[in-house]
Order: C-alpha cells, then sequence, then structure tokens
C-alpha cells in the first residue's frame, strides 16, 4: 500500500521509545545473567524471539506471558523468569541526544506523545528512572491497549488521545516496518537510524529540533 501523502507540515512529534529515546537491548541484562556465551546466544537467538517479545508487547501481565515459553524452553526458564524479574536491567537509559531533543522540542512548545510497543506491568515499573517521559503529554503503550505497532488502530489511538489529526503528526521510529505503517495511516514518518539524522529530517519537516 502506498503511504497517503500529508496535506500538511507536521507540528506535532510522536516518539517510539525502545531504540529511539530509550536504550534498551536485552543483552545489558543477559551479559550479566548468563556467563557462558554461547549459551547467552542461544536464548538471545532462540528464546527472545519475534513471537516471545510481541507476546510481552501485547502483555499487562508479563509473568502470565512468559509461561508459554517457559514451556518450550525448559533449560531456560531461570532466565526467562531473570528477564522479567530484572527488566530494569535491560535498560541502561536514554540516549543523552534524543533526550536533548526532547528538552528542545518541548521549550519550543512542540506537543510530543509516545507510542510504543512495551508489555504494561513493565513499562509503569520503568517509566519512573526516564525523566523525558514526564515531557511527554501522553504515552500510548500496547500492553495497556492489547495493540501494537503498526497496526492503524493504535496509530488511531495516539491521535485520538492527543486530539490531532494524522496529518498533524510525524512519527519517528527505528522500525521501518512501523514507520511505513504510519505512514500509510496518514502520518509523515522518520525511520531513526541516528539522532543527527532525525534530527535533520525534523528540522527539513520545519519542527525546531
Amino acid at each position: 500500500m502506498a503511504p497517503k501523502p500529508a496535506l500538511t507540515k507536521p507540528s506535532i512529534v510522536v516518539l517510539d521509545l525502545g531504540g529511539v529515546l530509550v536504550d534498551w537491548k536485552p543483552r545489558h541484562l543477559m551479559d550479566r545473567v548468563i556467563s557462558d556465551p554461547a549459551r547467552r546466544e542461544r536464548f538471545l537467538s532462540e528464546v527472545l524471539t519475534t513471537e516471545f517479545l510481541l507476546a510481552l508487547d501485547v502483555a499487562r501481565d508479563s509473568r502470565a506471558a512468559i509461561r508459554p515459553a517457559m514451556e518450550r524452553h525448559p533449560d531456560f526458564a531461570p532466565e526467562i523468569a531473570a528477564y522479567i524479574d530484572r527488566f530494569p536491567e535491560t535498560i541502561s537509559g536514554e540516549f543523552p541526544a534524543m533526550a536533548a531533543l526532547v528538552q528542545r522540542l518541548q521549550t519550543a512548545d512542540v506537543a510530543i506523545y509516545g507510542l510504543t510497543n512495551w508489555a504494561g506491568d513493565t513499562f509503569d515499573l520503568t517509566r519512573p528512572r526516564l525523566p523525558s517521559l514526564a515531557l511527554l503529554r501522553d504515552v500510548v503503550v500496547s500492553g495497556h491497549e492489547g495493540i501494537v505497532r503498526p497496526d492503524p488502530r493504535i496509530f488511531a489511538l495516539v491521535c485520538q488521545r492527543g486530539g490531532f489529526a494524522p496529518a498533524e503528526a510525524v512519527f519517528v521510529d527505528d522500525s521501518l516496518r512501523n514507520v511505513e505503517g504510519a505512514r500509510a495511516f496518514g502520518m509523515a514518518g522518520i525511520h531513526h537510524r541516528s539522532p543527527d539524522q532525525t534530527i535533520a529530517e525534523l528540522q527539513a519537516l520545519g519542527l525546531p529540533a
């Protein structure tokens, strides 16, 4: 499906969190949990699959969501449990350049929203460690809603809550698939690959980045 062209230049920024504003990597934790490199790589590739992460992204209760994976991989059950019990250790903090961008946008009175695929309970647990989120007007979390990007319903939800039309917003995500979904919904989209590139693209859209 071809992207729907935006009718106006966007004045609102919608940010993905993990990989854009937040330095989330399961390896941050698993480097501590699994000392054997071969076993660690097996866990990261065979257990932390897209299916596993998607089950968490739509979950309010992460411990319930990991039960099927623990049954499929009983030899990794302690590590799977640790992934939830020690989830905050998968996050090293915010990317400084992106946190500074949020601050500049907020100072310039640009409305900023978050839209993230993230389990509801671990998001709530981790949110206090991420000070930039206090500058966002709202954060739509897939685990709270039971809908994940790039489902158009979640793009509709962030627009509805913010009271803006899709063409008024630009969505920034490190997943091209999600960016294409936002464009198909009618938003402008930026495929985030580095802070400098995203800042330049926001500036090209006329935003005070």
